[in-house]
């Protein structure tokens, strides 16, 4: 391949990263996109591993790009606000001192607890009794092993779930 077109190729595949939603894209369709914005198949497999190239390296730069933001709004919050149980700042714990992960609704969250030694995921549903929260049977707890499987099965479950919808 000439140097010329490898560099057509990987600008045109940066451009139409930056403008994608990365949650919906994918290397098939930067492939696609790309194609048809050089007026070239890009489907031979020396094709394939440039766009490939570009696309995981985009990922890596993003990533690194976030996690330094992370990192410096995290610093911020150091300076200003106050670190609380576990060494996370400014986090929401609820009456255990389970940490809140997120607030999925009025009754159900998602929190990280320290079980006998065991860190655990918890998926579970809330009631209300003396104007306090309490968790109820219903739901799930994960170990960190058990999360990492799950997680690892989400763009899964996310395909099915447009396929159904």
């Amino acid at each position: 391949m000439e140097p010329e077109t490898q560099q057509k190729i990987e600008e045109t595949v940066i451009d139409i990263l930056k403008d994608a939603d990365m949650q919906e894209m994918t290397e098939f369709k930067v492939r696609n996109l790309a194609s048809d914005k050089l007026g070239i198949d890009l489907s031979a497999p020396q094709y394939k591993q440039v766009v490939r190239g570009v696309v995981e390296s985009f990922i890596s730069k993003k990533q690194e790009e976030v996690k330094a933001a992370e990192e410096a709004e995290e610093a911020e919050d150091v300076d200003e606000g106050e670190v609380r149980k576990h060494g996370a700042v400014d986090k929401e714990y609820d009456d255990d001192g389970d940490l809140i992960i997120c607030r999925l609704s009025n009754k159900r969250r998602i929190t990280i607890q320290d079980f006998r030694g065991k860190t655990l995921v918890s998926i579970r549903e809330y009631y209300e009794k003396d104007g306090k929260q309490f968790p109820s049977s219903k739901g799930i707890s994960l170990t960190t092993e058990q999360w990492r499987a799950f997680s690892k099965a989400v763009p899964a479950i996310e395909e099915a779930i447009k396929k159904l919808e």
